[in-house]
């Protein structure tokens, strides 16, 4: 049950990583010894839970952000592009002694596949008795990703305890993941990682085998291109993607998550096929700028599209 609109001072707590993404689009992805030209070199904000959050600011909900920034320029940068986007930031620190996270990203021009290179300072690194717990108390949703196990479970507990319902961004089996689960309602992961958390090479069958694990109200894997496959109440739900001109894949799944708490906020009765939709519907569309957050769509963007597919 999500709080209603008047119980939280947010929409949306979202706890975990910002980031600064330097995109490099090229021609094709490089060969091995080879040497090619940029087609274009920029400098973009990004980050798994602060593009989640940008997107939910986008599609009109008030968002909090718990994080760390790094004290130099990328640090700056990341901050002032949060608060432009609408997220508070009160809420977080900056480590003066550490560099932010920042990516390198090549981006294939012909696809808009792209492959990442990233560096975490670890002095922006949390500990679990150090999460605000007021912070993360209050929105009406918790989104945390799972970069800091035990910091994001911590964060989780809490909001849970407090009536919050908990989403995360699941993409790597890291120590401590299955603690951090087991404090998760919502669960949505990058696609090849139920099957390396379960050891089942169907993907139906590994999400079938964490929604009993951690009896998560909802288990869902994005497949890019392929929409998204969830399990919920013991049935299994394919979403098809939406076609748009693709210029850039980055965050595509970090907006999909965002999306999906707005769906959910939008209309807490609302049916989980329709939420899928909505977030297949809003990451689409993000991929028609470079970068994590340069396409994260308006509203009346994500409905357009939707109502403007073909229905069987």
């Amino acid at each position: 049950m999500i709080p209603g609109p008047g119980e939280r001072a947010f929409d949306v707590a979202g706890f975990g990583l910002n980031s600064i993404d330097l995109l490099a689009v090229v021609a094709e992805h490089p060969a091995v010894n080879s040497k090619q030209r940029l087609q274009r070199v920029t400098r973009l904000p990004g980050g798994q839970i602060a593009t989640a959050l940008a997107t939910c600011a986008k599609l009109g909900w008030r968002t909090s952000y718990v994080g760390a920034f790094g004290g130099d320029d990328y640090g700056a940068l990341s901050r002032q592009s949060l608060v432009d986007a609408g997220v508070d930031v009160s809420q977080s620190r900056t480590v003066a002694s550490a560099t932010n996270q920042f990516a390198i990203i090549l981006v294939d021009a012909r696809s808009g596949e792209r492959t990442v290179l990233w560096d975490r300072h670890p002095d922006l690194a949390w500990d679990p008795a150090d999460i605000p717990k007021s912070a993360v108390m209050a929105g009406r949703l918790l989104l945390v990703d799972c970069h800091e196990t035990a910091a994001a479970a911590a964060a989780s507990r809490c909001a849970r305890e407090a009536g919050v319902p908990t989403i995360v961004d699941v993409e790597k089996v890291r120590p401590g993941i299955s603690d951090l689960l087991h404090q998760i309602d919502i669960i949505i992961t990058a696609q090849d990682f139920p099957c390396a958390l379960t050891g089942h090479e169907d993907l139906g069958r590994a999400l079938a085998a964490m929604a009993d694990e951690f009896h998560a109200l909802l288990v869902c894997a994005t497949l890019g291109e392929h929409g998204s496959l969830a399990r919920c109440g013991g049935r299994e739900i394919r979403t098809p993607a939406f076609q748009v001109d693709c210029v850039d894949t980055t965050g595509a799944g970090d907006v999909f998550r965002g999306a999906f708490a707005a769906a959910c906020l939008r209309s807490p009765e609302v049916d989980v096929e329709d939420a899928l939709e909505y977030a297949n519907a809003a990451a689409a569309l993000n991929c028609r700028a470079l970068g994590a957050q340069g396409g994260i769509p308006t509203p009346r963007e994500v409905e357009d599209l939707i109502w403007t597919r073909p229905r069987m």
